[in-house]
């Protein structure tokens, strides 16, 4: 590749749209009225465009196929590690989609997570491969680089009964010398993520001429996480002869028009659903206070039969504590943020397959893409902002058909958050207690009975069995009953056994009819005004900046613009709250004197942010809130106010020096109604105060203060 082209930026005006004519096969066009349709959401995605209005890909007829899949006419080997892997009948994603990959056709699929997506485009594309030609055949586009590693370990286990296969897992954080190698080795076939493989591709390492079949895995969550510009660079850099498959959980505005632009006559293929949520996920909630919250998450894993299990928080700076309280209490945990290394991360994932870990604490995007077998349960810990982001939670256990168990945890005034997200996904969470102390204690002396069951059967018992006799024999009258419960002491290194401390099972706060806040909290615990915005979320801080609407603010850009400056991930920027020259953002609790400071000076495309914290009732406050800034124009004449009592005692105690005001009672009421500190909204007075220096005389002179 030469020298100018590897110095392309990503285009930064929108592409042309292509003007998709109907095409007509022997399917029936889709129309408005049966293509899925988005609603509008209250919350921008980040890194979603603005598109016109395309015509949608055309619906191809299902295509027959059996129950096995040898019905597909698969290469008998790729048939033979599929039934060795033990899959024995196809999803029916994978039945519908197969058998137009293998005839080379375009696929625009739509199924929801873990229904087995991965399998159907892995297995026609292995079946199509070439084997004597040594460079890239597939591309496999992922969001994340966790799914990357999935979606190539599901190559490598469908490929494992054919002559070598070389798979190459491109992603952002590995050293590029190991891809360098990959690649060079003949790859036939890469996955990866758009940004890593935008650079290979400009570097002259990826090279795509030969190129038979483009996959965009989960392409609506690549969207959101702002891929949309990689997306589009890539399709437009890649021949056009090749096939392209595009599988997506939803089908919003951006995926119908690149549908639109680069498939060409695609088979569209949906599996409905009853519900947004696996039928095979049990979901449960917790009434509990946040102060509570750890030790009910403890309660859980040791009451719940759990196997590998994964624990939503919402920032990475919560993962880390609530890891280490776990860890201090036998679990054996990891944490899984941004900010761990790509080698830990693999580590942390191998450990949870494994069975080495047995819970990971982790924010969404550090476990988007996540598929273990064994996680049987998903808890909540901190409940998320909506139910899009619950769904993606959730979708991490019960898949492939498998059992699996989500619990939410509420608090008692978030009765709001927990119906909408009922109504979201279209199913009722059923309530569950917080398990009781005597639950819990029945469960640790079973293990106790257990763990001496197993010591009995040591081969040092013996020799621990005399050493009792002895000491019995020196300690005449000491009961043997007496001994045991003194080693059971030793063996429990001064922990206690038996849980004594009571957390009562809560209910939610009573409301007063059609003052709920569906986000959450009651609007009747803020001002009038302050509900205009939403409220603040748990372990969350509002600040204020000097940006919005006029200066071209959105909150996807300022997101990207506070996360860049502060060093941290999209995710750990609260909600955003745009008006027209200021906007309201919700920071992590706690930010460093010193990157409050240089947030102040950031600019945001010119405009200086000016970030500080929000007062009391200025939390979200939206156009109409109060003002709370005092006009200042310099000290006070005579010095600061003494903290003793006035001159000459309470105000009201006598008439006002200079007799009443002129004009009659004050503009606008008395100052109680017009709320405390509104000076800067006061009205400008007309003509001059009585006694002042004007046609009615100078001002008396200052009464002398006391101090």
């Amino acid at each position: 590749m030469s020298e100018k082209d590897e110095s392309n930026e990503l285009p930064q005006e929108p592409l042309p749209l292509k003007e998709a004519e109907p095409i007509e096969l022997d399917s029936v066009p889709i129309t408005e009225e049966n293509l899925p349709q988005e609603a509008e959401s209250e919350t921008l995605q980040v890194g979603e465009p603005t598109v016109a209005e395309v015509e949608p890909p055309v619906t191809a007829q299902p295509v027959p196929s059996g129950n096995s899949f040898n019905d597909f006419g698969l290469d008998p080997r790729i048939v033979r590690a599929v039934e060795a892997a033990g899959y024995t009948q196809p999803t029916p994603i994978q039945a519908k989609t197969i058998p137009h990959l293998i005839k080379g056709r375009d696929v625009l699929g739509q199924a929801q997570t873990g229904t087995g997506k991965t399998a159907a485009f892995a297995l026609p594309s292995l079946h199509r491969l070439d084997p004597e030609i040594p460079t890239v055949q597939v591309l496999v586009l992922t969001p994340t680089r966790e799914l990357a590693i999935q979606v190539a370990d599901s190559y490598t286990k469908y490929a494992s009964q054919m002559r070598r296969v070389p798979i190459a897992c491109i992603y952002g954080g590995q050293d590029y010398q190991i891809q360098f190698r990959q690649l060079d080795g003949g790859a036939q076939i890469v996955v990866g993520t758009p940004g890593r493989i935008m650079d290979h591709m400009r570097r002259g390492s990826l090279v795509l001429d030969a190129l038979q079949c483009l996959v965009l895995d989960e392409a609506d969550e690549m969207l959101k996480m702002g891929f949309a510009d990689d997306v589009e660079w890539i399709l437009n850099q890649t021949p056009g002869s090749h096939q392209t498959a595009l599988f997506s959980a939803t089908m919003p505005e951006p995926i119908r028009r690149i549908a639109s632009q680069h498939l060409k006559e695609p088979a569209h293929v949906k599996i409905a659903q009853q519900s947004a949520t696996a039928d095979t996920v049990r979901q449960r909630y917790v009434v509990v206070t946040h102060e509570d919250r750890p030790a009910v998450l403890a309660r859980l894993l040791e009451a719940e039969p759990t196997d590998g299990v994964l624990v939503f928080v919402r920032t990475k700076m919560a993962c880390e504590p609530l890891a280490d309280y776990l860890r201090e209490r036998g679990f054996r945990v990891a944490a899984l943020h941004g900010e761990v290394a790509q080698r830990q991360r693999e580590r942390v994932i191998d450990g949870l397959k494994n069975n080495r870990i047995q819970v990971v604490v982790a924010t969404d995007v550090a476990a988007r893409g996540l598929d273990v077998q064994r996680i049987s349960h998903v808890i909540n810990y901190d409940p998320p902002n909506d139910s899009e982001v619950y769904i993606h939670r959730i979708g991490r256990t019960g898949r492939a058909g498998r059992s699996g168990e989500a619990i939410l945890m509420v608090s008692p005034r978030e009765r709001g958050r927990l119906r909408l997200i009922e109504k979201e996904t279209r199913q009722t969470i059923q309530p569950m207690e917080v398990p009781s102390n005597r639950q819990i204690n029945k469960k640790r002396v079973q293990q106790f009975h257990d763990q001496i069951d197993q010591a009995r059967e040591h081969a040092d018992v013996e020799s621990y069995k005399s050493i009792l006799e002895q000491y019995q024999r020196s300690h005449e009258g000491i009961p043997l009953e007496e001994i045991a419960a003194a080693l059971a002491v030793l063996a429990q290194q001064g922990k206690p056994l038996l849980e004594r401390d009571t957390i009562p099972n809560l209910e939610f706060s009573r409301e007063r009819p059609g003052k709920e806040n569906l986000r959450g909290d009651r609007a009747t615990d803020r001002p009038r005004d302050a509900r205009r915005g939403p409220p603040v979320a748990e372990g969350m801080e509002s600040y204020r900046v000097d940006v919005g609407r006029r200066h071209g603010a959105t909150v996807a850009k300022l997101a990207e613009t506070l996360a860049s400056s502060c060093g941290i991930s999209i995710e750990d920027v609260g909600r955003i709250h745009i008006e027209e020259d200021s906007s309201t953002v919700q920071m992590p609790e706690g930010l460093p004197p010193d990157l409050l400071r240089l947030l102040q000076q950031q600019q945001f495309q010119g405009q200086p942010l000016r970030m500080r914290r929000c007062f009391e009732g200025q939390q979200f406050a939206g156009r109409g809130a109060p003002s709370f800034r005092r006009s200042f124009s310099g000290p006070r004449a005579g010095g600061p106010r003494s903290s003793g009592p006035r001159s000459g005692g309470p105000r009201d105690a006598g008439p006002r020096a200079g007799g009443p005001r002129a004009g009659g009672p004050r503009s606008g009421g008395p100052r109680s109604a017009r709320g405390p500190g509104r000076f800067d909204d006061r009205p400008p007075r007309r003509g001059p105060r009585p006694g002042s220096d004007g046609p009615q005389g100078p001002r008396p002179p200052r009464k002398p203060r006391n101090g």
